[in-house]
């Protein structure tokens, strides 16, 4: 119809029927384990890379040039990317419920916080920062604040904590070593790397991430962020620490410090995060 007809209105004719011809990307979705209601914008895209390389095969031209909206090719292949899929299945109308509700909940120093983030999230401006929280300060009521917002307008958060209590604690929180693949013996190695390959739907991720969030990283060897460091650098193809990417780490030096088996006072302070490189750019 659109290469051999002149309809009207393309738009409303495709709006009309869009759902019939995304019913085997809705279905392909499911199998994966997606929500289907929280990813309709990708499968409507989807249909619409389809629908364009049909239209491309039959007279060389464009959805554009026939009128209608040109789909985003970088989403290509993410209907089966599961890792995509379930950072991107949030309810973003309750999301949007707790902020509104949360944010007035907030102390000064703890909305001067939330400000500085979500500014730096908004002008795209890189940093790494620190957030220092004694117990019972309300860090993590602030994480989550943070997380909720930044995922109830359809971006990508991943939250990560150094013990797998912590962890549960953050909303789709996980522990460093699961999220980033890290080594085990990150004691051991000068250089360690995360096992995470540049062609794997958590690579994808990673390049999609509007911000990381590691709570109680006072606890981890310096060598696991550095690792990170590296890992980012690699799959972002970006020569700025952390690979561009604004990261929050968020912890107390005067409670658990990295656990060096046999180790003395100098070397705890050695494998602290205060002893890395990439401490003088926090």
């Amino acid at each position: 119809m659109l290469v051999f007809c002149h309809v009207d209105d393309l738009s409303k004719l495709l709006e009309k029927y869009r759902d019939y011809f995304s019913e085997d990307i809705k279905r392909e979705v499911e199998q994966d384990g997606g929500n289907v209601e929280l990813l309709l914008d990708v499968i409507y895209n989807k249909c619409l890379i389809l629908l364009e390389d049909i239209v491309i095969s039959m007279s060389g031209k464009t959805l554009l040039q026939f009128g209608l909206h040109s789909p985003t090719r970088d989403e290509r292949f993410i209907v089966t990317n599961r890792q995509y899929l379930r950072e991107l299945a949030y309810d973003t109308v309750y999301l949007t419920k707790v902020v509104a509700e949360n944010v007035p909940k907030l102390n000064l120093e703890q909305k001067k916080v939330y400000n500085e983030i979500l500014n730096s999230i908004r002008s795209d401006s890189w940093q790494l920062y620190f957030l220092d929280a004694p117990g019972g300060t309300g860090k993590t009521f602030l994480i989550n604040l943070l997380l909720a917002k930044i995922r109830s307008k359809k971006n990508i958060a991943i939250a990560v904590a150094s013990s797998g209590i912590a962890a549960t604690l953050i909303d789709g929180g996980k522990t460093a070593h699961s999220a980033f693949k890290l080594p085990l013996n990150l004691g051991y190695s000068e250089s360690p790397l995360c096992n995470i390959s540049k062609q794997s739907d958590m690579a994808y991720v990673l390049q999609e991430t509007k911000i990381i969030i590691w709570d109680e990283c006072t606890m981890a060897h310096k060598n696991g962020i550095e690792a990170l460091n590296r890992l980012l650098k690699d799959i972002r193809g970006c020569d700025r620490i952390i690979g561009g990417v604004i990261v929050l780490l968020a912890g107390d030096f005067r409670q658990t410090l990295p656990v060096v088996p046999q180790g003395t006072r100098a070397d705890e302070v050695k494998a602290c995060i205060k002893s890395s490189i990439l401490w003088p750019s926090v």
